[in-house]
Parts: structure tokens; C-alpha cells; sequence
């Protein structure tokens, strides 16, 4: 059995990772902590804790793990260079325990990451549109900017041209956010939960490829994947593709 706490466990994706933790036979929910809730305190017995928090504290939360000898599943999204450096050097000495950060859980996003990045490589132009639900604090979203770094890095590898782009007046963001030379769109609209198309195009032709989460049970295997994988996986992995 692993023993896993469940940080931020309050909100809509800490209550689902509870209840799928409870539903998993080989799993025991050993912790259930909120934002008021002694975090210390909940570690104890912990082997692995899911972290579902906001992305305010964030950092500190996830060294905390490290420094308690806790494996850290983290679906936050938001990370700043100085909150990865700050769980970097709480790694360094606990180089034993894993940290996976990871922008997405639903494979079928993993999956969509990857044809995309292969894809991009074929298409004169591409552009990233992310849609979510209107409480969701960062933009673009970690899977956008994850969508579209594996992009720009598999489209550097084979060597092709940015995509064309004329425009020389626009209103600020009318071009949405620019990742690593891939244009990043943000919706924020209230009935969705968490969607991604990646538009590319060509002379005389266009490929979608588009993921949709409708349901936040969607994120619970790959949870859960991540959960029973991490203590053979030390260090700090970014990206749910490296455990599939």
C-alpha cells in the first residue's frame, strides 16, 4: 500500500484526487489538507502527497515535501524560475525523492502534446488555443506553454522557419501570448473545464488537433500513474510524458 496526502484537498481536483486515492485498492488516503490545516502535521506516514494547491506558496509547499522526505505529485501550474530553483536546492539534499510537476494529468493531452510537436515540424504555421473554466488563476495555461515549448523544440530540432506573421499594428495581446515563438491564445468561459487545440497550416490545408476535458475524473489516472511511479523516478521531471 501507498500512504498519500492530498494538498489542497478542499478544492474541486483535490476532492476528486481524494476520492479516487480512496477508490484505488493499493493506495490509502492518509491526509486530507487544506489551507489552513497544519502541513507538517499532514505529511506524517506520508509516502507520496498530491499537491492540487493555487500557485501562490506553492514552491514552499512542495520543498517542505522534500525536506520531509515526501514524494510530490504536483498538478500546479504557474511556476516561476525562482519557485523551480527553490525546489531544486531543497532536492539536493534529498536527491532520493521524486518530484514530478506536471501542467496536465489527462493522457489524452499527453498524447495531444506529442502529435503536436511531431506535427509542427510538417506545417509552415502553428498557434496554441487554450480554453478553461473563468477561476482558473494563470494564463496561458501550464499545458499551453508546455504544448507549445515541445513545439518550438521540435520544430528548432528540424530546422524550420518561425511561422509567418505580418502583422505590424495590433491592440496588446490581440496576438495572444508569444512561447517561445509560438503565438499561445487564452479563453477563459464559464461550462468548460480544460481544452486545447493546436492549429496548423500549410498551403491549402489545416490540421486541428484538440483535446477536451470535460470532467475533472479525466486528470485521475494519469494521478494516479504518477502516484505509484514516483518513488523509482527521483529528481525533478517536468511533464507527465516522461512516466509514460
Amino acid at each position: 500500500m501507498i500512504s498519500v496526502a492530498v494538498i489542497g484537498a478542499a478544492g474541486r481536483m483535490g476532492k476528486t484526487t481524494c476520492d479516487a486515492v480512496e477508490a484505488a485498492a493499493d493506495l490509502t488516503l492518509s491526509a486530507r489538507i487544506g489551507s489552513g490545516d497544519d502541513l507538517l502535521a499532514g505529511l506524517k506516514g506520508a509516502q507520496v502527497a498530491v499537491v492540487m494547491t493555487g500557485p501562490e506558496g506553492v514552491d514552499d509547499i512542495v520543498a517542505t515535501c522534500v525536506e520531509q522526505g515526501v514524494h510530490a505529485v504536483v498538478g500546479t501550474t504557474g511556476w516561476t524560475e525562482a519557485g523551480l530553483a527553490k525546489v531544486q536546492a531543497a532536492l539536493a539534499s534529498k536527491p532520493e525523492v521524486g518530484v514530478l510537476l506536471a501542467p496536465n494529468f489527462a493522457l489524452g493531452a499527453v498524447l495531444l502534446m506529442r502529435f503536436a510537436a511531431e506535427a509542427a515540424k510538417h506545417f509552415e504555421s502553428v498557434e496554441v488555443v487554450e480554453l478553461h473554466h473563468p477561476n482558473k488563476a494563470d494564463a496561458p495555461s501550464g499545458t499551453a506553454r508546455h504544448t507549445a515549448q515541445q513545439i518550438a523544440a521540435a520544430r528548432r530540432e528540424a530546422g524550420v522557419a518561425p511561422s509567418p506573421d505580418a502583422t505590424t499594428a495590433a491592440l496588446d495581446g490581440a496576438r495572444g501570448a508569444d512561447v517561445d515563438g509560438v503565438r499561445v491564445h487564452s479563453v477563459r468561459l464559464r461550462g468548460l473545464v480544460a481544452h486545447e487545440e493546436v492549429l496548423l497550416g500549410g498551403p491549402g490545408e489545416q490540421l486541428t488537433i484538440r483535446h477536451d476535458s470535460f470532467d475533472r475524473i479525466s486528470f485521475m489516472p494519469g494521478v494516479l500513474l504518477a502516484v505509484r511511479q514516483i518513488a523509482g523516478r527521483p529528481g525533478l521531471v517536468q511533464g507527465l510524458e516522461h512516466y509514460l
